[in-house]
């Protein structure tokens, strides 16, 4: 016995000492309140805390919910025996005591609290090895009908305890689709989409799922699972839509009147009927069995079917399925009478028809329901006026309206117009419409001139455009205003170029030969007219026009000087800026509509630029062209007649220069202002612009820099900045203070290259709040020192001669008052 607590006692000394529960901090430590987490299923003999001991104290005690498994030793090492299990205990509420020599509490007892953390040592197990459940065909996807429930000891607060259910096998399984699902995390069992479209009692009525459940949250290969087996019956659905109902129109039954009814599965549900339409009354009700109800009489004529959802809901309104859909269809009884398509129809036949010809259709309206009897109409002449030259010289089919010639041909000359009464009628009802019958006359007379020849008219070729030159009349003698005695006139013969054109009076039919386009004698000084006079309506059978319809007339047209005309108003051209003087930049072509010679020359040309071949029209260079200096450059050109009048006109010609790269670099402004504080002390710098005369490509400026000799790279330093701008820098501190004239070179890598040297004036000078200071001179426009002196001198003499002016004023006025004064005593007063 002795042997083996000695052995005891050693192993504890060695796990104490390599675990490092030997030290102070971590896993040693005073006695007071402590927590401490220990995982479930560990070996025994685990070493805890090792509590130190503070005198007087000298050994501790244990007590609590030890269970037998925790212990201490004297000298404060707190351990447990045997694993843990947090199943059985999962908080162990342990106090601990130090005690003197004689056993007395010194210190204590203080609570010390063993959280025993989960391990996933427990498999999920479902409550039952087998579950039976039904579902209804077509109930709504979703909605749960049966529940699988797992259990699992371990923490359900950690993923040991977090169960996850699945749906591994479905039998049968038809055309590999899934008609169940399963919640995940509530084993909530429902019907697919699939499902609730195919699910069918007749062909299959059982169903049989293998579930399993896995711990975890199943994402740990090693999750612990269970399976059960779910066994399903599949009933029919009694929640299907009712046959459509058909319901008589203006029915006088009392009202409401049970129409059709639906059921909902399962005691309990609720109905509630839902409008497709928004009506502004909705005449349908249903009540909590499922009746459904119309509460009103109907009109098919108002609305002649109704389409409407009735939907079955649960206690806490959510739809237990698909809503149904009602369709309820309003049957016609015959309560309309035929109604005319209007006051009177009016139909027009010509005085010419052939007996049997069709005249026209009277259609008239049932609003009763389309292809019933109730709609279904006839038609009757009842009475012509007048009954002249006969009675029934119209026919009308029966059944469609179709109103024909019955006959002999009719003369508008002896009556033009006939009235027709028609009875319509359907099954119940009679109407009578009034149909008008216009006689028309036809087109067997031809337009005849008054006279065959119009003589002959000389105009000169500038003649306005739009006058008239001519009056033409023909007759017809077809009724009046109508297309058969309306005239056309045309020109057949004479004006191939369309310069003349006729216009006809509605009233008179007069027509009035004008100029539509400008006369010209060049291309034809005779026009041999010949005007043919014609009708809209084509001529009836057997009458044709003739020579009677047909007249002449002759124009002369004489010539006119006008001056010669360019073949555009704007000629436009394109050359490089850089071309050699003499070269052909363009050319421009005019003629004279007399055939004269032309004579060309330029106007405007400011720049001394161009000349113009006076025979050709050809336009050349004559001196340097400069696009910096004008990138369009616009002058006018002159053609003037030769040998005649002398007449001229003139056109635009527009030379459109492109670039040559010509120009070099320079300073976009003078930089007199750069300066640095003498003595510098540290390097500086100044930044500079520059820029070109020359075309900027798409990308921009671009410049390189250099200074002008290697001697300034010493002191000087250019550094590129961008295509446009750079920094002058200095490279060290010793310069003198005066002023450096520093030479850049700037390189525009055009083609060809085109370099420019550019001075900077930079001032080393003694600076004052941050400027330069310079020491005042004589600025231009100052005064000099004598000019200053004679300017004071003039001052003070024009003062002088202000106060002495004052001076002699104020004395002249004293003396004065003197004579007053000695005058006013020598006079005598007066009583």
């Amino acid at each position: 016995m002795m042997v083996q607590a000695q052995l005891h006692c050693l192993y504890f000394l060695t796990l104490y000492l390599t675990t490092g529960y030997g030290q102070e901090g971590r896993f040693s430590g005073p006695l007071k309140p402590m927590t401490f987490s220990i995982f479930e299923g560990q070996e025994a003999s685990q070493i805890i805390f090792q509590f130190k001991a503070s005198s007087p104290a000298v050994t501790f005690k244990l007590t609590g919910e030890t269970d037998g498994i925790f212990q201490i030793q004297p000298d404060g090492l707190l351990y447990h025996n045997r694993s843990l299990d947090r199943e059985t205990r999962a908080v162990h509420k342990l106090q601990v005591s130090a005690l003197d020599v004689h056993g007395t509490i010194v210190e204590g007892p203080v609570p010390i609290t063993i959280e025993v953390k989960d391990i996933n040592d427990n498999r999920p197990t479902f409550l039952q090895s087998k579950y039976e459940g039904s579902v209804r065909q077509n109930s709504r996807p979703g909605k749960p009908f049966m529940f699988v429930n797992a259990t699992d000891l371990d923490d359900p607060a950690t993923p040991n305890g977090q169960l996850i259910y699945q749906i591994i096998i479905q039998l049968p399984k038809i055309n590999n689709v899934m008609y169940f699902q399963i919640n995940n995390k509530t084993g909530a069992i429902s019907l697919t989409p699939e499902g609730s479209q195919e699910l069918d009692p007749i062909k299959n009525t059982f169903y049989n799922l293998v579930v399993s459940v896995k711990d975890m949250g199943g994402q740990n290969e090693n999750s612990l699972s269970d399976s059960t087996s779910v066994d399903i019956t599949v009933k029919e659905n009694i929640w299907k839509a009712p046959e459509p109902v058909e319901i008589i129109e203006n029915s006088t039954d009392p009202h409401p009147i049970k129409i059709t009814q639906v059921r909902w599965n399962e005691p309990g549900a609720h109905y509630f009927l839902i409008e497709k339409e928004k009506l502004p009354r909705f005449p349908f009700s249903i009540d909590q069995k499922g009746d459904i109800y119309v509460t009103q009489p109907l009109d098919r004529e108002e609305k002649d079917s109704y389409v409407f959802h009735v939907v079955a809901k649960d206690d806490l309104g959510i739809p237990l399925a698909f809503p149904l859909k009602i369709h309820v269809k309003v049957k016609d009884i015959n309560d309309n009478p035929p109604t005319c398509p209007s006051t009177v129809t009016v139909f027009e036949v010509q005085e010419n028809e052939k007996i049997g010809s069709k005249i026209g259709t009277l259609i008239a309206n049932d609003t009763d329901e389309a292809n019933t009897i109730n709609s279904f109409l006839e038609y009757r002449i009842v009475d012509q006026a007048p009954k002249s030259p006969t009675e029934g010289l119209f026919l009308v089919q029966a059944y469609t309206g179709v109103f024909q010639l019955a006959m002999q041909s009719l003369k508008k000359q002896d009556i033009p117009q006939y009235h027709l009464t028609v009875e319509v009628s359907d099954k119940d009802f009679k109407t009578l419409c009034h149909v008008q019958v216009n006689v028309i006359d036809i087109n067997d007379q031809i337009p005849v001139f008054e006279k065959s020849d119009y003589g002959n008219l000389t105009l000169s070729e500038d003649a306005v455009v739009g006058s008239v030159i001519l009056t033409i009349q023909a007759t017809d003698d077809d009724e009046p205003f109508t297309g058969s005695s309306k005239i056309l006139y045309r020109i057949i013969q004479g004006d191939n170029e369309g310069r003349l054109g006729i216009e006809t009076d509605p009233q008179t039919n007069a027509g009035y030969v004008m100029i539509k386009k400008p006369l010209d004698f060049e291309t034809a000084f005779i026009h041999n007219i010949l005007f043919h006079a014609e009708n809209p309506e084509p001529l009836v059978p057997g009458v044709e026009y003739d020579a009677r319809s047909f007249a002449t007339f002759s124009l002369f047209v004489t010539n006119v000087d006008e001056a010669p005309q360019f073949s555009q108003q704007v000629f436009q051209a394109k050359v490089s800026e850089g071309v050699a003087v003499g070269t052909k930049v363009g050319n421009v072509t005019a003629k004279d509509p007399e055939g004269l010679d032309i004579s060309y020359s330029l106007r405007g040309d400011t720049r001394g630029w161009l000349k113009i071949d006076p025979v050709t029209g050809e336009i050349f260079s004559v001196a340097p062209l400069d696009r910096e200096a004008e990138s369009l450059y616009r002058v006018q050109v002159v053609a003037t007649e030769v040998g005649g009048s002398s007449m001229s006109s003139t056109a635009n010609f527009h030379l459109t220069l492109t670039d040559v790269n010509d120009n070099p670099p320079k300073l976009v402004k003078e930089y007199t202002g750069l300066f640095f504080c003498y003595p510098l002390r540290k390097p500086g710098s100044v930044i500079f612009e520059a820029t070109d005369d020359d075309q900027q490509s798409f990308r921009g400026l671009q410049f390189t820099f250099s200074l002008s000799s290697e001697s300034l790279q010493k002191d000087w330093e250019v550094s590129k900045i961008n295509g446009t701008h750079a920094r002058l820098s200095t490279k060290h501190t010793g310069f003198e203070e005066r002023v450096y004239n520093i030479p850049v070179h700037i390189n525009d890598g055009g083609r060809p290259p085109m370099e420019g040297t550019v001075f900077l004036p930079v001032t080393f000078c003694t600076c004052v709040e941050e400027r330069c200071f310079q020491p005042a001179g004589r600025q231009p426009g100052m005064p000099t020192v004598g000019m200053t002196v004679g300017i004071l001198l003039a001052t003070f003499l024009v003062i002088g001669i202000i106060l002495a002016a004052v001076f002699i004023q104020m004395k002249n006025k004293d003396k004065d008052n003197v004579k007053s004064a000695q005058a006013s005593e020598v006079k005598p007063l007066r009583n």
